[in-house]
């Protein structure tokens, strides 16, 4: 992978997890952090979606998309360990 490339991935796992932590409130772990869960949700995004028939596109704006919605998946699930 190319610096250029590895920069554009990291921007996007950012505003992917910055986003997600909007959207779920209470949940920001910091820039680290909403990097980590931004990347982690576009690996889960990227395997549930397909498989429920799923297809956003292949644009940087539907890889964000598609990282938002894993990484709410992602921090919803973390919700839900830590209220059980």
């Amino acid at each position: 992978m190319a610096a250029s490339g590895l920069i554009i991935f990291l921007i996007v796992g950012a505003i992917a997890g910055w986003l997600a932590g909007l959207i779920v409130k209470g949940y920001g772990f910091g820039l680290l952090g909403n990097i980590v869960v931004g990347i982690v949700g576009a690996f889960i995004a990227g395997w549930l979606l397909p498989r429920v028939g799923i297809y956003i596109g292949g644009d940087i704006i539907a890889s964000i998309i598609n990282a938002v919605i894993g990484a709410v998946i992602l921090l919803l699930l973390i919700r839900l360990v830590k209220s059980a």
